[in-house]
């Protein structure tokens, strides 16, 4: 679909102005509608009927506190963006400059390519070139598909395009934030089936583990969040999971995912901006820690044209016994 006249692209509700997050496409099955943006491939908008299932941000503006970003090739802290893999040597921009980290990743402020193979699906692809900060080719796309058990079933495949002759080192996670609805996560019950959490320093890097038994971080039967400020990684983890958050006003919400995803980081919104704090919960599926580049920890390793293939999703309490995950 062409952009109109000066630049703009248009928004998913057919209007032409211009937005920072790019085209957007959107995915439907009459009931769950997910908006996908074309910057940073980003997952904008979840909504079921009138429910809106994640909290995304409007097209006018451009995307903060990670907001439904793709993270690749890797999820989280990066400790002062430096690293060493099979004898190469890399440096990451420093995107979080007051804790000396890179973040996030190299994927989420490029354009990346959308179409909608049907109604119910977005795919949206992007291909990073080898840099400094990751001297391996990298192809990645991104599924969006709603309906059936699920609101939204999320399909991740990333390849080692070979530009360069080595093997590539390789994380992936996501960062929606699951709407609290009317209220504030306050109101809202957590569970994550974790038996473990890392704990970091003052710069977000991992120092150790310990087991949440005994500790205000133990979700494993669901409880209230109340006023707790959650900024933590989960692990020690089922093969498949599933987290829930049942809302103030009795919506219960699922984010689940299949087997590749050992680790969750849970972010109650305590550092946004002041209208967006604690009106939602970040769960981050991911399949290796921060800091992961340079500690090797669950590590996917690429060879040359080797593809890696991971699948999370969103839906209502009860999907992942429904899907059999």
């Amino acid at each position: 679909m062409p952009g109109p006249p000066g630049g703009g692209r248009p928004y998913a509700d057919g209007s032409s102005a211009p937005s920072p997050s790019g085209r957007q496409l959107s995915a439907t099955d009459g009931e769950t509608t997910a908006v996908v943006s074309e910057v940073g491939g980003n997952l904008r908008a979840l909504s079921h009927g009138r429910e809106a299932l994640v909290y995304g941000y409007p097209q006018s503006e451009i995307c903060s506190g990670g907001r439904g970003q793709v993270l690749v090739p890797w999820p989280n802290r990066l400790d002062g963006g430096r690293y060493e893999f099979a004898g190469m040597t890399a440096q990451a921009p420093i995107d979080e400059p007051d804790a000396g980290n890179a973040i996030h990743g190299l994927m989420r402020w490029l354009r990346w390519s959308l179409s909608s193979p049907s109604p119910d699906v977005v795919l949206a692809q992007c291909e990073l070139a080898a840099q400094p900060g990751y001297p391996w080719g990298l192809a990645v796309s991104v599924t969006y598909t709603v309906g059936g058990s699920s609101w939204l079933t999320v399909d991740v495949a990333a390849t080692n395009t070979g530009e360069v002759d080595h093997p590539a080192p390789f994380g992936a996670g996501f960062h929606p934030y699951l709407h609290a609805g009317p209220s504030t996560v306050d109101t809202c019950l957590l569970a994550v089936p974790a038996a473990s959490r890392l704990v970091v320093d003052e710069r977000g890097i991992p120092r150790s583990r310990e087991p949440v038994g005994g500790t205000t971080r133990d979700f494993r039967r669901s409880r209230r969040v109340g006023a707790m400020r959650l900024d933590d990684c989960f692990t020690g983890l089922p093969d498949t999971w599933a987290v829930t958050f049942r809302r103030g006003d009795g919506l219960g919400v699922e984010l689940w995912a299949a087997k590749g995803w050992p680790f969750v980081m849970c972010y109650s919104g305590d550092t946004l901006a002041p209208a967006d704090r604690r009106r939602a919960l970040a769960v981050e599926p991911m399949t290796c820690p921060p800091n992961a580049l340079a500690t090797g920890e669950s590590l996917i390793v690429l060879r040359p044209e080797e593809t890696w293939t991971g699948r999370w999703g969103i839906g209502p309490e009860g999907t992942a016994s429904l899907k059999g995950l």
